[in-house]
């Protein structure tokens, strides 16, 4: 008889892993106990040598669906356990918290079936779940995972739950959020008044939403607005309401075969759309779509979802629909968690309410993803994902916080080599989203115990995370934005070493005075040189041009003609530019008043929208870039372009693609046939840039990150360019290629600058 203690890290709270552990123990005659600590669970495990090694086998891999074992440590006991049998001991919450909490789960098989099955006692019990499905990250206030900790904890179970609570056979045994109708939370209907119409809640809602309304839904992590999919008024009052005016929505379907109907999907985006993380996946729509056109507000692709609680099953099932859901704010604002907050600051939007009593402790996004090049591509990380932590190559020597970018922000948190990166945040451009980003810190600091002891942040003096990094009192650092997008890129495919790097985004803060954006890096976690850029252009009126595409299209003809003049009248023969803001252009043209210079690959998509005709006024980040991926239609011929290595950093020189744009568009050539010379342009310069510098430094390696890379064609194409060259291109796997990566890039970066410190 030996004795062992057994120490298992990872997400093994909250998944059924304790009555995992328990039955396998039954299974093989181990005596002894489990229990939950705030670093994982505990196994004093007492047996025959043959039985040991088989329990132990069991446990790194037989382990629940849910659970992720990372690390399991064993030491010998000096005497075998005191127990005569085999139980699930009381947890203990003693030393620093450094459990790793589970993302919430959608809604298992098992469940589904029993909440659609008349017999079972939960059928239509909106709250139904198990150890391998249900909330997690969104209803625990602290760790270990217990319901004492947890929003449930003003639920008491009833005899029958207690019973399954308790039962070590039960799928439902020690299973946290465990309820029923007579014990859990409830479900009811409200309209704007806070008022509660007759009959059942679900029914109604469902019914509400084939007439057109528009219902505020509470989700796990946030409300959700919800609308019929297929109505245009029904699109066109919440794109109203809600003062979202372009930015596509997403559908939610009943079914996988529902969404069938609708897209066109691929055997792995079956599986990313019906997988336990359940993100929005990006597909191609069918033609013939009952979808309102207003849903994608002109894209090429619709962003479906299948339904990830028990309350979506229902009412997208009740009603017969495909639903719009999208979250519940205001545009610009966090997304409402409380029912209070939801009735008075979405007042204004839904016409109901469909609300519940089990409390949201987390704002949680949904999540979006699409596959690209054969695996997952992650747009959004939040739902599904957050906070589960990335595994990095290099260990953190001081716990680093690095407080992201200003736009799509997340912050990221690497201890050790564990780096816990936030659920998606949001643009930090409002006093609210200030705050929600302080909640969602206090939160990751209290469940990780995390005590950072350096703070990272982008240059960009502005930035509101700028500004707060001093207020901890600890040593800062800053990280160039474009060399974060690098780095995070590496940590993501866990490549270590100098690489050349690809930046392409909208905006960066450059160490030149320059506005960045179209960048290649010869770099490593420590630091990187400019191996080359694209060619600068003027920004009259700087970040106005990011939504008045036409300043941009005139920064552009102003690289072309000598004379901003001639620049300007050029321009007007294409665009339609009153008198006034000619002269405000040209006037900052002239004198470069609050203009400054860009590299930025964005704004050159911005630049060819305006000029093509494609779009004028931006309503939200990327909208003219990502319209024109939509309308891409050519023979395979691309503009010219220069590679000048005459100095360093060496330029991309796009003043030959935007003169051959200009004789197309004389010419009468086609917005599609424009873009799509355009795309082939730019990536053939990213392949032949990369080519020369991998030359020049012997590097073969090149990572791929930036906003622009968000865009499938324009990607597609370069990596294949890439490898067609004999270079290895990798592309992000784990975290966006958009700003909602950059904080795992900051906090690589300064952890190795810390190291090397």
């Amino acid at each position: 008889m030996r004795g062992l203690k057994i120490e298992v890290r990872g997400i093994v709270q909250g998944v059924g892993f304790r009555p995992f552990v328990y039955r396998v123990a039954r299974e093989y005659g181990i005596t002894g106990s489990v229990s939950n600590d705030s670093r994982g669970v505990t196994i004093h495990a007492s047996g025959e040598g043959e039985q040991l090694y088989l329990f132990l086998n069991a446990i790194k891999n037989e382990a629940p669906p849910a659970a992720v074992v990372e690390e399991v440590n064993v030491f010998t006991e000096g005497r075998p356990s005191r127990y005569p049998s085999f139980e699930i001991a009381p947890s203990s919450a003693d030393g620093g918290r450094e459990v790793l909490v589970s993302p919430d789960i959608a809604t298992c098989r098992e469940c589904i079936a029993e909440l659609f099955d008349p017999g079972d006692r939960r059928y239509l019990y909106p709250f139904i779940n198990c150890t391998n499905c249900g909330p997690r990250f969104t209803i625990i206030a602290e760790t270990p995972y217990d319901r004492p900790n947890t929003s449930m904890a003003k639920f008491t179970m009833c005899p029958d739950c207690a019973r399954e609570y308790d039962d070590p056979s039960d799928r439902r045994f020690h299973a946290q959020p465990n309820a029923c109708p007579a014990c859990g939370p409830a479900v009811r209907l409200a309209d704007r008044a806070g008022n509660t119409p007759g009959g059942d809640p679900v029914t109604r809602a469902a019914a509400l939403l084939r007439e057109g309304k528009i219902v505020a839904v509470k989700g796990l992590g946030g409300f959700q607005l919800a609308c019929d999919a297929t109505g245009d008024d029904a699109v066109a009052a919440l794109r109203e309401r809600k003062q979202r005016y372009s930015r596509p929505f997403a559908v939610m379907t009943a079914t996988l075969e529902d969404a069938w109907r609708l897209c066109e999907i691929d055997e792995r985006e079956a599986d990313l759309l019906s997988g336990a993380r359940r993100p929005i996946v990006l597909l191609r729509e069918k033609e013939g779509s009952p979808i309102s056109p207003q849903v994608a507000g002109g894209l090429a692709h619709q962003g479906i979802f299948l339904p990830y609680t028990p309350l979506h099953h229902l009412l997208v099932r009740e009603a017969g629909i495909p639903l719009v859901m999208t979250s519940g704010n205001v545009s610009n604002e966090p997304i409402a968690i409380a029912n209070d907050e939801a009735l008075e600051r979405l007042g204004d939007i839904a016409d109901y309410f469909l609300l519940h009593d089990r409390d949201i402790l987390v704002r949680y996004d949904d999540s979006v993803s699409r596959i690209f090049k054969g695996a997952e591509y992650p747009v959004r990380r939040a739902r599904g994902y957050a906070p589960y932590p990335l595994r990095v190559r290099r260990r953190a020597g001081r716990t680093v916080l690095a407080l992201g970018p200003e736009l799509k922000n997340t912050f990221c948190a690497l201890r050790g080599d564990l780096a816990f990166v936030s659920q998606h945040i949001g643009d930090m451009e409002t006093a609210d989203e200030v705050r929600h980003f302080e909640e969602a810190l206090s939160a990751m600091r209290r469940l990780f115990s995390l005590s950072p002891e350096v703070v990272a942040h982008d240059l960009h003096p502005e930035y509101a995370t700028t500004q707060m990094a001093p207020e901890f009192g600890l040593p800062v650092i800053g990280v160039q934005h474009h060399h974060a997008h690098v780095v995070s890129c590496m940590a993501d495919r866990d490549l270590t070493g100098e690489v050349i790097g690809v930046a392409w985004d909208g905006t960066g803060y450059g160490q030149d005075g320059t506005v960045w954006g179209g960048e290649f890096l010869v770099a490593d976690e420590t630091g990187f040189r400019r191996g080359a850029h694209l060619y600068r252009y003027p920004m009259p009126g700087a970040d106005a041009c990011v939504h008045n595409l036409h300043r941009m299209a005139a920064g552009v003809m102003s690289g072309l003609f000598a004379d901003p003049t001639d620049a300007l009248e050029r321009l007007r023969e294409r665009i339609e530019i009153d008198d006034a803001e000619a002269e405000s252009l040209l006037f900052q043209l002239r004198e470069r008043v609050n203009t400054p210079m860009t590299s930025s690959a964005g704004r050159m998509f911005d630049a060819v929208a305006a000029l093509a005709g494609v779009r004028d006024v931006a309503l939200y980040d990327g909208q003219a870039a990502c319209e024109l991926e939509a309308i891409a239609d050519g023979s395979g011929e691309y503009y010219d372009f220069l590679l000048d290595t005459s100095a360093e950093p060496w330029v991309v020189d796009t003043r030959p693609l935007f003169r051959e744009v200009l004789v197309d568009l004389a010419a009468g050539t086609g917005a599609p046939e424009i873009s799509a010379k355009f795309h082939a342009a730019m990536a053939l310069a990213v392949v032949e840039t990369c080519e020369a510098l991998a030359e020049a430094t012997g590097l073969d390696r090149v990572v791929l990150s930036g906003g622009v890379f968000q865009n499938e064609l324009f990607g597609g194409w370069v990596v294949d360019g890439l490898a067609s060259a004999r270079l290895r291109p990798f592309v992000h796997r784990r975290v966006p290629c958009n700003d909602g990566g950059v904080s795992l890039g900051q906090a690589v970066v300064a952890a190795a600058k810390d190291r090397v410190s």
